[in-house]
């Protein structure tokens, strides 16, 4: 069993990991700004603000594992980045695991190319948003302590509370480019990309690395 926190975990990405890791068996608190709309049995709730540095220091202390799954919006908008870098501080300080869950834009078109969020295939709308999480990934590869054991993982480009799909017990791994299936579907539900992120944690095989998860 290891002690798990998710920080973002009343929302979808987090709400799924929490569930999940809860289920095992593991030792699961959520870190969030607001309380979960329906309690996930097991999992311990509290509430408050990322930057603070006393909520970011009390999230990471005692942790085996702590899996980021916040987004740049609302009061993170433009400070999510420092956030992280703090929080991967604080990982390594405590020697707790470090997992961060990005988009599919922070994922390469081809190898040696650059990450989606930084070419034209990136509608303007979502643009700023891609960048922060592809800029999060590119800091962690060249910046993060020599001590963090850390990893990235991305979904696919259909994923996310407006296509939740369901459980097939089943997914595939990738690296840093996108996967897609026979058809070339590029999905993955809420709960197989969960089940993939807590069979990570149970068993590492990617550390300071990035991997995605796709069907």
């Amino acid at each position: 069993m290891a002690r798990i926190t998710v920080l973002g975990g009343t929302g979808y990405t987090g709400g799924n990991i929490a569930r999940e890791a809860a289920a095992r068996g593991h030792d699961v608190t959520s870190f969030s700004r607001n309380e979960p709309g329906e309690p996930v049995p097991g999992v311990r709730y509290e509430t408050g603000s990322m930057l603070d540095e006393a909520h970011r220091e009390r999230a990471v202390a005692g942790a085996d594992v702590v899996v980021a799954a916040l987004a740049p919006r609302g009061e993170l908008e433009d400070e999510l980045s420092s956030v992280y870098a703090g929080l991967g501080e604080l990982a390594a300080a405590f020697g707790a695991r470090y997992g961060v869950v990005g988009g599919y834009s922070s994922l390469r078109p081809e190898k040696g190319a650059p990450r989606i969020a930084f070419t034209e295939e990136i509608p303007p709308q979502y643009a700023k948003e891609a960048r922060v999480m592809a800029t999060i990934a590119d800091e962690l590869v060249d910046d993060a302590p020599e001590e963090l054991d850390w990893f990235f993982v991305s979904p696919t480009a259909v994923y996310g509370s407006y296509a939740p799909g369901e459980a097939r017990g089943t997914y595939r791994i990738g690296g840093d480019i996108p996967l897609a299936d026979e058809n070339g579907a590029s999905a993955i539900s809420g709960a197989d990309f969960a089940a993939a992120i807590v069979d990570e944690i149970e068993k590492p095989t990617h550390r300071r690395a990035q991997f995605s998860v796709a069907y």
